[in-house]
């Protein structure tokens, strides 16, 4: 049963919660990525109330999802393994071959059991610091999803 509703929403939606789990002190107007207007915005709802976004954008077979954010209040219940299996679900339903982030070094863990695997590749942004870790995915008519890996 699921834990959390999943829909799409708008990118102005995310920036409360990017900003106050990601970005504590910051403007929410300074939340907007100009990237958002070619990205599909999911927003998680428990009891009506927003508590987790995440923004997915793909080049060819390659998505990315940024600027994944639970609220405090609901973590470790489960609802951010919900939001990010659904947007793995519909990466691989838009033809995904590759679900990579730049995943802050404090979560790689949470990634890497969903199936997630760090590349190698690692940078400094703004005081955190990130590894990049991918997913890669297979497809069947179904639309049923298989790690490569």
């Amino acid at each position: 049963m699921p834990i959390a509703d999943i829909e799409q929403i708008t990118p102005e939606l995310t920036w409360r919660l990017r900003r106050d789990v990601l970005y504590p002190g910051e403007y929410k107007h300074n939340m907007g990525m100009p990237e958002d207007e070619h990205g599909t915005h999911f927003g998680a709802f428990a009891d009506g109330k927003l508590v987790g976004v995440v923004s997915l954008f793909h080049e060819g077979g390659n998505f990315q999802f940024r600027k994944f954010a639970i609220d405090p209040s609901v973590q470790q219940q489960g609802i951010g393994r919900q939001l990010l299996q659904y947007i793995t679900d519909q990466a691989a339903e838009n033809g995904a071959t590759r679900l990579w982030c730049n995943a802050r070094s404090t979560a790689t863990g949470f990634y890497a059991k969903a199936g997630f695997t760090e590349t190698g590749d690692t940078f400094s942004k703004n005081g955190f610091e990130y590894v990049i870790m991918e997913k890669l995915l297979i497809s069947d008519i179904g639309g049923s999803i298989s790690d490569l890996g």
